[in-house]
């Protein structure tokens, strides 16, 4: 105890945040759960078009729009309709219902994360690759600054971090399979969002390619660059700006 107290103030460790991290994990685990009951919905919903004419079936196999949904929850119950054509069309109302209430939901819980994440970290969605959901577990597993000593140790954390795999003549590194695996996938997302819309991204892989590497090699490579740029990135947003003297 007597330790801690003679350390310097400035350098300890600053303690885990609540508040709006809290509220950033809270609307993440929302999100999921919305996005789970979601998928069983429309996979329902889709069985039960499959089973109908061949306007349903056509419905089925191709996406259900938001346009489609509204179509669906409007269509009105034929007069001479039987008892299992009945049930069908109610259960495939109030499906259609349901999912095009929790699209409101999800839109809803991404304009929340959105202005929570331009709190914490202006400017970090306006990077390519970057949406508000991937932001928010980003932050939410960053943390705060000094979590991570530094960059290593975060993509450390994020299951990012090049592991020896050379065998014989051959050099070479595999992907992690450690660290988070909500804060790696969040990277994973944003890689791969960059290596098909950003054009030096992709002049990026072309090269590595050309090079020699196959494609999980040169993604590991920019999950690990990511990962490094986002804890730079999140270490000068979120630290506090020093207190001007009085």
């Amino acid at each position: 105890m007597r330790w801690a107290l003679e350390l310097d103030a400035a350098k300890l460790p600053i303690p885990r945040a609540d508040g709006d991290r809290e509220a950033l994990r809270t609307l993440l685990c929302a999100r999921d759960e919305l996005t789970t009951t979601g998928t069983a919905r429309m996979n329902r919903l889709k069985a039960l078009l499959s089973e109908g004419d061949d306007t349903d079936r056509a419905l089925a196999r191709g996406a259900l729009t938001e346009s489609t949904v509204d179509q669906l929850a409007r269509r009105r119950q034929p007069r001479d309709a039987s008892r299992l054509q009945a049930v069908r069309h109610a259960e495939i109302r109030r499906l259609t219902v349901a999912v095009r209430e929790q699209r409101r939901e999800l839109k809803t819980n991404r304009a929340q994360l959105a202005a929570i994440v331009d709190d914490l970290a202006p400017g970090l969605t306006d990077h390519k690759g970057i949406g508000p959901v991937c932001a928010a577990q980003v932050i939410v597993s960053f943390s705060h600054p000094g979590r991570c000593r530094h960059e290593a140790a975060f993509a450390a954390l994020a299951g990012t971090s090049p592991i020896e795999a050379s065998s014989g003549r051959t050099t070479r590194h595999r992907l992690n399979r450690g660290g988070g695996r909500a804060l790696n996938r969040a990277i994973h997302t944003i890689a791969h969002t960059r290596m098909r819309d950003c054009p030096a991204t992709r002049a990026y892989v072309a090269r590595r390619i050309a090079e020699g590497k196959n494609l999980k090699e040169v993604r590991r490579c920019l999950k690990l660059y990511i990962a490094r740029w986002l804890h730079r990135f999140l270490t000068t947003a979120m630290t506090p700006a020093p207190m001007a003297p009085a």
